[in-house]
C-alpha cells in the first residue's frame, strides 16, 4: 500500500511499487485526465507535480510518490492559475486534438509560477520546450499562457 496525498487528499493505493505513477493515477484512482504519450518520459503528457515541481508520470515508480503532494490537472483547474490557463487556452483556441493538452497545462502552471515577469512568445516557448504537441499548436499554446500570466497579474489580457 502506497499513501500519497492527490490533489490535496489522502489516497492509498494497492499496487506494486514499480508501477508508474500514471497507471496508479488511471487506473487506480480514476483521474484520466493525465495522458499516456510515449511512455519514455519525452513527449510530457503525462506531466503532473511532485511537491511542486513536474514530474512525467509514466516513469515516475509509485513507491517515489510516498508521503508527497501530487498535482494532476484535475487539482490544477481548481486553482486560480489552473482557471487562468483554461481561459487562455480557450481564448488561444489552443486545444486541437487535446492529447498533450493536461501536460502543457501542467508545464505552464510552473513556468507561471516560477517566473514573475511578463515573458515573450520565445521565452515561453522555450520554458515548455520539453512538451511535444502532436498538432504543433505551440503558438496558441504561447498566447494561451501569456493571457493567464496577464490575468493572474492582474492586467487585462
Amino acid at each position: 500500500m502506497v499513501r500519497f496525498k492527490v490533489n490535496g487528499e489522502a489516497v492509498s493505493v494497492d499496487a506494486t511499487p514499480e508501477m508508474p505513477l500514471l497507471w496508479a493515477i488511471r487506473e487506480k484512482l480514476n483521474l484520466t485526465g493525465t495522458k499516456f504519450g510515449c511512455g519514455i518520459a519525452q513527449c510530457g503528457a503525462c506531466t503532473v507535480h511532485v511537491n511542486g515541481e513536474p514530474v512525467r508520470s509514466c516513469s515516475y515508480p509509485l513507491s517515489a510518490a510516498a508521503g508527497q503532494e501530487v498535482t494532476t490537472v484535475e487539482g490544477l483547474m481548481k486553482t486560480p492559475t489552473g482557471q487562468a490557463l483554461q481561459a487562455g487556452w480557450v481564448k488561444a483556441q489552443a486545444p486541437q486534438c487535446g492529447y498533450c493538452q493536461s501536460g502543457q497545462l501542467m508545464a505552464a502552471a510552473k513556468v507561471i509560477s516560477v517566473v514573475k515577469k511578463k515573458l515573450s512568445r520565445t521565452e515561453i516557448l522555450e520554458a515548455m520546450s520539453g512538451n511535444i504537441c502532436r498538432c504543433g499548436t505551440y503558438n496558441q499554446i504561447a498566447e494561451a499562457v501569456a493571457h493567464a500570466q496577464t490575468t493572474l497579474q492582474g492586467g487585462k489580457a
